[in-house]
């Protein structure tokens, strides 16, 4: 598969210190597929955006887009490139629509029926009307949808897309792009710092932390990596546990105190766990297989324990 997306060891380094915010990242992402660039606020995901746009330019590496190297006076790729980046900027003194009215003219779009489909699709039409220093959050992010995608690009680039959306919101949002990217083959990557939601959208995940590509992987290998366990209970739960130790299996005490197994073969067959203990007289009255929740897989990949580091 083509790149679509690429960088090689690109870097971006602040202040006196030199500190890096970006720190060597080489990624690359073919036509149609989703990409979720993750990690927390401070973690270098806007700073690596700013570079694959042109905003600003890296130290040393470099990016491309659709075969062609970043740089801030090359304009022949813009027109395919559609983004959003933190706040969505709009003029607050004109309506939805005169801002889109901007961005038509300024993209060259002939057909003036654009701005009525991309209010159509975007949920914007009852606020068309509505000056944009008096939408919500929520709406004035669709609005900055709205203007990524009116020219139609090939290339998405999306800076934590669903913030400030209501949970309907971010279910549209994310329909929307995954046919964008699904029936019209259209390049998507999107920051965040929600593992569950990304998880919900993209076929890959790259997750950055100080700067660094620490891991990537498709929806599959992330599935595969999450720790499972199997939370058993019993009425005397000290017997139940001398019982399966006994058996060989490997028995953790849970937070909740019930026992949480470990193994393989207890997580694959909790039905003999069942057996041993109905066997022995000792029914259990909890069974039940446990997924590592998202954002603990998360934290346990960039090495923390709990809680986020400060913006």
């Amino acid at each position: 598969m083509k790149d679509v997306i690429r960088t090689e060891r690109l870097s971006k380094r602040f202040g006196q210190a030199r500190i890096p915010a970006v720190d060597e990242v080489s990624l690359s992402v073919g036509k149609g597929e989703i990409y979720g660039f993750l990690g927390l606020n401070g973690a270098g995901k806007t700073t690596t955006i700013r570079m694959l746009l042109g905003m600003i330019g890296p130290d040393s590496g470099a990016a491309y887009l659709l075969g062609k190297k970043v740089s801030a006076g090359r304009t022949d790729v813009w027109a395919k490139v559609g983004y959003m980046v933190e706040t969505p900027y709009s003029y607050p003194e004109l309506t939805v629509r005169e801002n889109l009215e901007l961005v038509r003219r300024l993209r060259r779009i002939e057909n003036v029926r654009s701005i009525d489909a991309i209010l159509a699709k975007l949920q914007l039409v009852p606020y068309r009307d509505r000056k944009a220093k008096n939408l919500s959050l929520g709406n004035a992010q669709r609005l900055g949808l709205a203007k990524a995608l009116i020219h139609e690009p090939e290339i998405l680039i999306l800076d934590e897309p669903t913030n400030g959306l209501d949970p309907a919101g971010i279910v549209e949002v994310r329909e929307l792009l995954r046919e964008l990217a699904a029936r019209h083959g259209v390049t998507i990557f999107l920051s965040s710092h929600l593992l569950g939601e990304v998880a919900k959208l993209a076929t890959r995940i790259g997750i950055v932390h100080r700067g660094q590509l620490l891991k990537e992987m498709d929806v599959g290998e992330l599935q595969r990596n999450l720790k499972k366990s199997l939370l058993v209970n019993a009425r005397d739960t000290e017997a139940a546990r001398i019982k399966l130790k006994g058996a060989g299996y490997r028995v953790e005490r849970g937070d909740d105190g019930a026992m949480r197994l470990t193994d393989d073969g207890a997580i694959a067959r909790p039905d003999n766990v069942a057996k041993l203990l109905v066997q022995a007289n000792l029914p259990p009255t909890l069974l039940k297989v446990q997924e590592e929740e998202l954002e603990a897989y998360f934290l346990r990949t960039i090495g923390m324990e709990g809680g986020g580091e400060p913006s």
